[in-house]
């Protein structure tokens, strides 16, 4: 069977990595893919962004399964396109993908539908906005309506903070956000102004087939540049699974009060749910959940280490996801061990990254190696016998040890070889489990 992935990120290159190690597939083609599905003998590049163009190139080479990574093509309405055509594909429809492109739609889905969040307002004004803040005080979040690559939103410590953020979503759109069409098709930026939530995030993500749904690995992903949790957002600078602070009963939690009245919500509306869903957790020290947002799709970088954690074959997994009820009777088989991902941003990420550093001391791709170090590509491309960024986000180094402490040395040690000027990485990645495990066995 030959296998498609769309997209062209970290995520990405783990998903075709993780699909070529079935004995089902003969190719795994990634569109547009990076630099280090190019390298991969038994990936192939595909230089095709364009939703339509894509279908057509699918037909012509016979794929069996398509799996989309990133949500632009989704909010693209590429799913709707290849079901059209008799095409199978993995992820929700430019309908159910609301819930992640416009954060509206979502924080009023969850509020119609009880699912537990923030308090929110919506404003396409900025002077509403801003007397909105000045009136609720800060914290407070800010967050533009529309794609923004994982950086369209502010925590806001100070009213300054919180204005600056509404003016640079509402009015100079500096994170280049995809807004969405207002009622006269026009692009509309809005932003959504919610309460501050105290506790510690998870990211916790399913598989769903319209009618169940399975949970994969528990991650947790590090948002923020800089160690200790400090300056901007990002798209993340890092993961691991599992997450300590997901329990059991957080877990049961999480299914029962969020993940499944999702389900049901979106079936009631007339919009069923396909795909990958990713619920953004607040959990308090009680283990109270509350939704900070949905994402119609896998985390980036949370795939890296939840995908070296999957024993289970890919391809038989979304092969079941792609048929209505064909998750009922899944079982994942998963690595006990922890992974860990440290992802390596350019120089000036996440506002300005430069592109086209030479990167040197990549290790040589195997994609059928067992071994316990990945390097997945993100922002890079292959050019003249080359590795060179092209992106903000351009590697994540994943590795698969014992426990947490001993992933994080791992990555830590891989990433000691690998160079490119103006490199930023954390240095603490996997903080809060490594401190979790420290205070468990103290107590022992």
């Amino acid at each position: 069977m030959n296998v498609l992935v769309i997209g062209g990120g970290g995520r990405e290159h783990a998903m075709a990595w993780k699909l070529a190690q079935s004995d089902k597939v003969q190719m795994v083609y990634v569109a547009p893919g990076n630099g280090g599905t190019a390298l991969d003998s038994r990936l192939k590049n595909v230089p095709i962004t364009d939703v339509v163009a894509l279908r057509e190139w699918a037909q012509e080479n016979k794929i069996g399964l398509t799996v989309v990574g990133p949500e632009g093509p989704l909010a693209a309405g590429i799913v709707d396109e290849f079901r059209a055509h008799g095409l199978r594909i993995f992820g929700p429809t430019r309908a159910a993908a609301q819930l992640e492109s416009s954060k509206a739609f979502s924080k009023a889905f969850m509020q119609r539908h009880c699912i537990p969040t923030a308090a929110y307002e919506a404003f396409t004004d900025p002077a509403a906005a801003h007397a909105y803040v000045n009136r609720m005080g800060a914290p407070i979040v800010v967050k533009a309506d529309g794609l923004a690559a994982g950086k369209g939103v502010v925590v806001a410590m100070t009213l300054d903070e919180a204005h600056a953020a509404i003016d640079f979503m509402l009015l100079d759109n500096t994170l280049g956000v995809v807004h969405n069409a207002g009622e006269g098709g026009q692009a509309m930026p809005r932003v959504v102004i919610e309460e501050f939530l105290e506790g510690e995030e998870a990211s916790f993500m399913v598989l769903c087939d319209g009618k169940d749904v399975v949970a994969l690995a528990t991650s947790q992903d590090h948002k923020r540049l800089l160690d200790d949790d400090l300056g901007p957002n990002t798209g993340g600078m890092g993961a691991y699974s599992p997450a300590p602070v997901v329990t059991p009963q957080v877990h049961a939690r999480a299914m029962r009060e969020i993940i499944l009245p999702t389900l049901k919500g979106m079936e009631q509306d007339g919009i069923p749910y396909t795909g990958f869903l990713y619920a953004g957790l607040m959990i308090d020290p009680q283990g109270h959940v509350k939704t900070l947002e949905f994402n119609c799709r896998m985390g980036d970088p949370e795939t890296q280490p939840i995908l070296m954690r999957l024993k289970s074959d890919f391809v038989d997994v979304m092969m079941a996801a792609t048929e209505i009820g064909g998750l009922e009777n899944l079982e994942l088989d998963w690595d006990r061990r922890t992974a860990l991902g440290v992802v390596l941003a350019a120089h000036g990420y996440p506002f300005a990254p430069r592109k086209g550093d030479v990167i040197e001391g990549l290790p040589t791709v195997n994609t059928l190696s067992d071994e316990a170090c990945m390097v997945f590509h993100a922002g890079t491309e292959h050019r003249d016998g080359a590795t060179l960024t092209s992106g903000g986000r351009v590697l994540c180094v994943t590795t698969l040890a014992e426990n947490a402490r001993a992933a994080r040395q791992a990555a830590y040690e891989a990433i000691h070889g690998i160079r490119f000027n103006g490199m930023q990485f954390r240095t603490d990645i996997g903080h809060r489990a490594v401190k979790q495990a420290t205070e468990a066995k103290a107590a022992k």
